[in-house]
């Protein structure tokens, strides 16, 4: 008995080693999240995601992101987002913000048949609070 205790508190610094989240992990994560909540339609949980200081484009801000949302997801029933490429990391200097950069796809769709298409280049950058990434900034052409 006294050697099982030993052993199992000797081993717990593994344990918790191996709980703490990786922060490239999560930023990863953090990038598959908005993507299935978008295509959720899920508004309040992309707001959730977003920084207080969030920018789209330099200059629109978060009630600009809840207002563009509102109106795709009443315009298309049906939204799919199709990624080509992505890459996030965590910026070296910095260890609290992190970027990614994809190629990606959007569909918009009534019925079945996409209705609207379109291909982007996306650059999104992320802050880290706490133990969650927050996107505090999104530029895409």
């Amino acid at each position: 008995m006294r050697l099982t205790t030993c052993l199992l508190i000797s081993s717990l610094p593994l344990f918790i080693v191996g709980c703490k989240s990786d922060p490239q992990q999560a930023l990863d994560k953090a990038a598959d999240q908005l993507q299935a909540s978008l295509e959720a339609k899920k508004t309040g949980a992309v707001y959730e995601q977003l920084h207080p200081q969030f920018l789209a484009q330099q200059q629109n801000d978060r009630a600009w992101a809840r207002q563009t949302m509102a109106g795709m997801f009443l315009k298309y029933r049906n939204i799919h987002i199709v990624t080509f490429r992505k890459h996030s990391q965590i910026d070296a200097t910095y260890q609290n913000k992190g970027y990614t950069d994809a190629e990606v796809g959007m569909t918009g769709a009534e019925g079945l048949l996409p209705d609207a298409a379109r291909h982007y280049s996306v650059r999104l950058e992320w802050w880290k609070e706490g133990d969650d990434w927050k996107l505090a900034r999104a530029d895409w052409q």
